[in-house]
């Protein structure tokens, strides 16, 4: 008897895997070629902040952008090497965050380079660039400053939740 109820359990497992076997090789087969995607980069290593040379005339832009369009300007002040940087523009352009900064802010990312470019317009919004960053600085569409982080707020991108984010946007966003 216990012969029999072995052979029955081997013959029992035997045709499942057979089967499973054949039921996969059909799926495997019917599957179709992968399309080719275009390369976006490696995550974490966007390019964000565009040549230094630029911020004076990105910021004259967004600040006429602005006023058109009854909205804040928001300084990104940081570099494309900054590993926190990367989380603050990931955190800008999530699900919660993404609606909140288009509707109420231009924002204009200014590349510091190494903490040796435009180091005076960081100083001009009151952004103490050697605490770290990303520092952000929000403007008045008539280029007043409106708040500016200065004790590093965000420096410490990578241990902050996107929630701070979402915070600092409704904070900082023009009145109704």
């Amino acid at each position: 008897m216990a012969t029999r109820l072995k052979f029955l359990t081997i013959a029992t497992v035997t045709v499942a895997v057979l089967l499973g076997g054949t039921y996969a090789w059909r799926a495997v087969s019917r599957r179709e070629a992968p399309v080719a995607t275009a390369v976006t980069g490696e995550p974490g290593r966007a390019e964000i902040y565009p040549d230094g040379a630029q911020a004076e005339t990105d910021i004259a832009a967004a600040l006429a952008r602005a006023a058109r369009e009854k909205k804040r300007v928001l300084l990104d002040f940081g570099g494309n090497w900054c590993g926190d940087c990367q989380v603050l523009e990931i955190y800008f352009h999530d699900a919660a965050n993404r609606n909140l900064l288009a509707a109420n802010y231009v924002l204009v990312p200014v590349n510091i380079g190494r903490q040796d470019e435009n180091l005076a317009i960081a100083a001009r919004y009151g952004v103490p660039i050697a605490r770290g960053v990303p520092a952000l600085a929000v403007l008045e569409p008539d280029g007043k400053l409106v708040y500016s982080q200065r004790n590093a707020e965000f420096e410490s991108m990578r241990t902050i939740d996107s929630a701070s984010v979402t915070a600092f946007l409704l904070e900082w966003k023009a009145p109704a």
